[in-house]
Order: C-alpha cells, then sequence, then structure tokens
C-alpha cells in the first residue's frame, strides 16, 4: 500500500513538473448507419494534448454489451471504432485517454476521468408488442429457420417483418421466405449462403399495425452455435464370432468431421423375466460392443448426436433415430417364455367357453325334436284308440250282451 501510494505520488509529481495534465477525450458520439445496431462510435483527442508529440495517444474504450451482459474493454489508437448494440436498451460508452513515451519516462498514464455516453432508446411502438420466443435452428448445416410468437397485445391486424445483418452485407436484409401460421408471419427460411459462421449475425424482427407501429425485437447469435444435426438413418445390429453384439451407424453430417460430434445411445434392456431397464452410453465413436445376451432377453438401441465443444460453444441434440433391436420382434417372441399363471387361466376359461357352447347348443337341439315327438305321441294314441274299438265290434257283434257279464 505504501509502494503504491509512493508511486501515485511520484507520477503526480512528475506530470506537475512537465506540466502535462491527460484529459479524457470529447465529443464522444454514437451514430446509427442502418446496420440493425452496429453502431459507429467516434470521438476527439482533448486541446489540452494537441502539443504533446513526444509521446504516443492512446485511448480505453469501454461499451456494454447488453447482448452478454457484460462491459467490453478494448485499447485503440485511433477515434473511431464500431461495435453492437441492442437497440431496445440504453446505449452506454466510455472513453479514457492514455499517454506513452519519451514525455512520461516511457510509463503509461491514463486519465483519471473518463467521457461518458448514454444514449437511451428511441420510444417507438406500441408497448409490449415485440415478437417473444424468438430462436434459430441451423438445421444439418443446410439451412437455417427462425421462428417467433406474438405478444398477446399485438394487434390482430399487424404485419411483423424480419431483417438481418452481418459483417460481410453492407445495408439490412429482410427475409427472402416468411413461415406463414394460420396466416400469419411467424418465422424465415434462410439459406446457409445468406448468412455467415463465427459472425455476430443481427436480427430483428418489427412491423406494423393500426395502433402504430410494433415495438422492434433485436437478437444476436452465431449461427454455428445453433446446428442441430439431421437424425441418424442407417443402424445396424449384428453379432460377431466371439459372441459380442456389434451397433454400428454413419455420420448424419458430412460436412462435419468425425471428432467434431458426439453421440448419445438409448440402451433398452428386456429380461426374460419381462423387466425393462434403461441405459444412456456417451460415446465419440460411430460403433458400440455388448455382450451377446440370452435369445429370452431382448436389446432396443436409438441414437442421436450433438456437435462437441470442442468445435462449437454449445449445439442442439438431434432427434433420436429409429429403433434398432436383437432378436427382432417376431424371433422374439417365438422364444419368449410364458408365465405358467396366464397360461393356466386362458385354458380354463377356454374349457368353461367349449361348455357352455356345447349346453346351448344341446338346449338348442332339444327344443327342436320336442314339438314334433309330443305330435306324433297325440297321433299313435288316437290311432290306437280307435283301432281297439273296431276290434271289439267285430268281436261282439251279433251277441247280447248281459249287463253282469261286464266288469
Amino acid at each position: 500500500m505504501a509502494v503504491t501510494s509512493s508511486a501515485c505520488f511520484l507520477m503526480l509529481l512528475f506530470m506537475t513538473c512537465t506540466g502535462i495534465t491527460v484529459d479524457p477525450p470529447e465529443d464522444l458520439s454514437v451514430s446509427d448507419p442502418g446496420r440493425l445496431g452496429y453502431l459507429d462510435i467516434t470521438w476527439s483527442p482533448r486541446s489540452s494534448l494537441m502539443n504533446v508529440t513526444k509521446c504516443q495517444t492512446e485511448y480505453q474504450l469501454e461499451y456494454f454489451n447488453s447482448f452478454r451482459n457484460s462491459w467490453t474493454v478494448l485499447r485503440t489508437t485511433k477515434m473511431s471504432y464500431s461495435a453492437q448494440f441492442d437497440l431496445s436498451k440504453d446505449i452506454l460508452v466510455r472513453a479514457y485517454t492514455m499517454i506513452d513515451g519519451p514525455c512520461t519516462n516511457n510509463t503509461i498514464h491514463m486519465s483519471k476521468n473518463y467521457t461518458e455516453l448514454i444514449q437511451k432508446p428511441p420510444s417507438t411502438g406500441v408497448a409490449d408488442t415485440e415478437a417473444r420466443d424468438f430462436a434459430c435452428v441451423f438445421y444439418n448445416m443446410e439451412r437455417v429457420q427462425c421462428k417467433w410468437t406474438r405478444s398477446l397485445r399485438t394487434p390482430a391486424d399487424s404485419q411483423q417483418s424480419l431483417f438481418f445483418w452481418h459483417k460481410r452485407l453492407e445495408q439490412a436484409v429482410e427475409c427472402p421466405s416468411y413461415i406463414l401460421s394460420g396466416g400469419v408471419r411467424s418465422g424465415c427460411e434462410l439459406s446457409r449462403s445468406s448468412l455467415v459462421e463465427f459472425f455476430d449475425i443481427i436480427f430483428c424482427v418489427n412491423g406494423s399495425s393500426s395502433e402504430g407501429s410494433l415495438k422492434p425485437m433485436f437478437a444476436s447469435l452465431q449461427i454455428q452455435n445453433h446446428i442441430k444435426p439431421e437424425a441418424t438413418q442407417k443402424l445396424h445390429l449384428q453379432t460377431s464370432s466371439d459372441g459380442k453384439l456389434e451397433l454400428l451407424w454413419e455420420n448424419p453430417v458430412r460436412k462435419l468431421p468425425e471428432h467434431c460430434l458426439e453421440w448419445e445411445v438409448k440402451h433398452i434392456h428386456e429380461g426374460s423375466d419381462g423387466k425393462i431397464k434403461l441405459k444412456i452410453i456417451e460415446t465419440k465413436e460411430t460403433s458400440l460392443t455388448l455382450p451377446l445376451t440370452p435369445h429370452t432377453e431382448r436389446n432396443c438401441f436409438q441414437i442421436r448426436s450433438k456437435l462437441s465443444f470442442y468445435c462449437v460453444a454449445k449445439s442442439l441434440w438431434s432427434d433420436w433415430s429409429e429403433e434398432a433391436c436383437h432378436p427382432e420382434r417376431a424371433e422374439y417372441a417365438c422364444v419368449l417364455k410364458l408365465d405358467p399363471v396366464p397360461v393356466h387361466i386362458y385354458i380354463f376359461a377356454a374349457i368353461v367357453v367349449v361348455l357352455i357352447m356345447c349346453l346351448c347348443v344341446w338346449a338348442a337341439m332339444k327344443m327342436k325334436k320336442t314339438k314334433p315327438e309330443k305330435k306324433l305321441d297325440s297321433l299313435l294314441i288316437s290311432l290306437f284308440a280307435k283301432t281297439s274299438t273296431l276290434a271289439a265290434e267285430k268281436v261282439f257283434k251279433g251277441k247280447k250282451v248281459s249287463p253282469d257279464a261286464m266288469i
């Protein structure tokens, strides 16, 4: 602490003796050339330093990056700089002056104070009408799709538009192909050639309505950090001669080297007892070897991928691939042992059904035979009665029968 105080005292004494006072720059300003917030910052040196020719003058510029929520600090000998700002938020810029050379005994001296600029965003647009949930996806490094949702306060008759800009464009460009949802713009389709990788791309969604201009929304991103690989299409399962189960697949993103992709394998194991176990396996290879389980057990696999942090800052997982199983479902159904308890139940139920059906058939046949048999019996009885009467009349014809002889 004492050394620091002494150094400060000597520096002040030296500056006083030489008559040099380091003042911050002046005329600090920010201008917008129409590049969606990529603003030009300019300043001028203090008149008190115009005659200091034996030293080099530098400037330390500090500005608040609202996209990253942090201050950016840089040093330059120029009197201008361009930086990206979110036009929907305050613009904060500070500038210091620095002197170094023979006039300061080759010691860097910085101005104690700084020149500051605070610029409020323009109050244009109806409040709470800006686009929400803005996100872009770089599908398989072939096409980019950006989507957003409308605010609840956005008028129904409003029309929203998307503009984008990066350093290889002179001016902002409007979306060439909009995505419609219910007749309303909800996204934009962009080709890979219209964007650049490893550069900040600025997006703005604005619009108009019968109530006035909509409040604009700004977003900054680097498109390589939003790659979503295609789902793996070719997934192969095979058994090796040494009793192993080999899983093989292919890289869906041909534009990237193999080391830029990392994989997740979803392994679903179904045991002979019907219990299912799920396991996630991480790997950087395009193959996986596992012990071959008995045929009464089944193994199913799915694959997904994303870019490694060695190649990009972040990435999106692909969708899961189609499921591949060993053995196949039909083969597995033939060798799977059934639980004896359900089998007994099924056999008993079948016997009961058969008995009931037999009983129903017997009852139906019985009912059909009952009426004809009754009719035949009555005819036989009637015929027998008539025959008996005729026979008796022939026997006793011409004879007088005494009533006492009748029994």
